[in-house]
């Protein structure tokens, strides 16, 4: 098989580039610019295009596929070439289709959890040695690559993204994946670019539950309000399981989760990250793992990168770093910390990076997401405001929309660095919450002064 990529260098097309080739497939792809580590581990594998750019000539009848990613142009020339000589094109979620449709397919959906979801369910399973093949949304430990493709295993979990498949196929990823076993952890607005009303963005989550296989199964956070109006509404054949969050306690900054043999001590934290775990249970037991083994395997879980990534601690002090950019995730993860560390200061650091996040009518949705921290600070970068031609976002609509007039709002990258590593963290926790990086922040610098 010989599959060409447009825009290789995408976290999660790099990842299924790497995936193909330990595969056996010829490889090869474009992108106008790749950043690390995409770059280096794709040099590893001689899989780094020797010039960045478009080239149609690498584009010829031979391919046995095109493999479009979302950075790509509609108009972008490799794609052209490919649509002249009638080559089949597929999006990124299209192709994991067409590699796992002889297979058991789990999927994983949600606007908050799905990542540390899939994870768990993979810790576990590498855990007790079963082999499955998977797509995941961050870098695990003991795990080589963030997709996994063979011939031989029965099962793929895969982390269902809500976000659009590709520039000339606007459907969200995960109604491509017809799942069997499918979970849905949770729904709050999010993407506004794409949906731009709350039911039009709930409705992508009917079509999931709608779209699972005749016969399969759903399990679904009860807690969450949208999510049960959804499974409650299909007229889909499918078996419903619902979960909630476990009972669990914190006592010295350890979380002690109360299972049928007792109290167990785990590595993540936060009712949102035990609700999670609650949700990964039920999927493991319908893979085939009893409970016994779920919470052997479980308690040495440490989390996902960049999911409440515990980045330095020393005494008396400790850094976290997260994904978290949406308010819901935002608000969890600040009451995931406020409640492992109740006694210590808590320093909450928010940027304002995706399109939603920067648009005015959306930061409403932020109202008190920082509101179990002790000091609140929100970076953001008017330049990326220019970039996504959205209006000027004011420090005074950030204090409403966060509902709090003592929240220190930095717009200079170097500003906001020299007051982060001039504070003094003794007897508290800082908190750095972000889908990108404050305009530079060296976290190396963030592990020194916490060492």
């Amino acid at each position: 098989m010989q599959v060409h990529f447009i825009a290789i260098g995408g976290s999660a097309m790099h990842n299924l580039a790497l995936a193909l080739e330990h595969k056996g497939y010829i490889i090869t792809g474009s992108d106008d610019v790749i950043f690390e580590p995409s770059k280096s581990r794709l040099e590893q594998k001689g899989l780094l295009p020797e010039a960045f750019g478009w080239f149609p000539e690498k584009i010829h009848d031979k391919l046995n596929a095109v493999i479009l990613g979302m950075h790509a142009k509609p108009d972008n020339p490799e794609l052209h070439k490919a649509k002249e000589l009638g080559l089949r094109i597929y999006s990124y979620p299209e192709f994991l289709y067409e590699q796992s449709k002889y297979k058991t397919r789990v999927v994983i959906g949600g606007s908050h959890g799905k990542t540390t979801i899939t994870s768990m369910i993979l810790h576990v399973l590498n855990y007790h040695d079963i082999e499955v093949d998977y797509m995941v949304g961050a870098q695990l430990e003991g795990f080589d690559r963030m997709v996994h493709l063979t011939e031989e295993n029965d099962f793929i979990v895969l982390e269902g993204d809500e976000y659009l498949s590709s520039p000339i196929d606007r459907r969200p990823k995960f109604h491509l994946y017809q799942p069997n076993i499918a979970l849905l952890s949770g729904i709050a607005w999010d993407h506004i670019n794409v949906f731009p009303t709350f039911e039009n963005y709930v409705e992508q989550f009917q079509i999931f539950v709608d779209g699972i296989v005749r016969g399969g199964s759903i399990t679904y956070n009860e807690e969450d309000l949208e999510v049960k109006k959804v499974v409650e509404k299909t007229e889909n054949s499918i078996r419903k399981f619902a979960y909630g969050t476990p009972n669990y306690r914190v006592e010295d900054g350890e979380t002690l989760l109360d299972t049928p043999e007792g109290e167990m001590p785990i590595e993540v934290f936060g009712k949102h990250n035990l609700n999670n775990l609650a949700g990964a249970k039920w999927i493991c037991q319908n893979m085939g793992v009893d409970e016994d083994d779920f919470y052997e395997a479980i308690t040495s879980f440490k989390g996902a990168s960049k999911r409440l990534e515990k980045i330095a601690e020393s005494s008396g002090k400790v850094a976290y770093k997260d994904f978290a950019h949406s308010p819901s995730k935002v608000r969890a993860t600040t009451m995931a910390v406020r409640e492992q560390y109740p006694n210590r200061k808590l320093i909450a650091c928010l940027e304002l990076h995706t399109y939603s996040s920067l648009n005015a009518n959306f930061l409403k949705e932020y109202d008190g997401a920082l509101n179990a921290a002790d000091e609140a600070l929100v970076f953001y970068s008017p330049e990326a405001v220019k970039i996504k031609q959205l209006e000027e976002v004011t420090s005074a609509q950030i204090e409403n929309a966060l509902n709090r007039q003592d929240v220190k709002i930095f717009t200079d990258a170097d500003a906001f660095k020299t007051y982060l590593f001039d504070k003094e963290f003794d007897d508290s926790v800082l908190l750095l919450m972000s889908s990108g990086n404050y305009g530079g922040l060296d976290f190396e610098k963030i592990e020194s002064v916490f060492g």
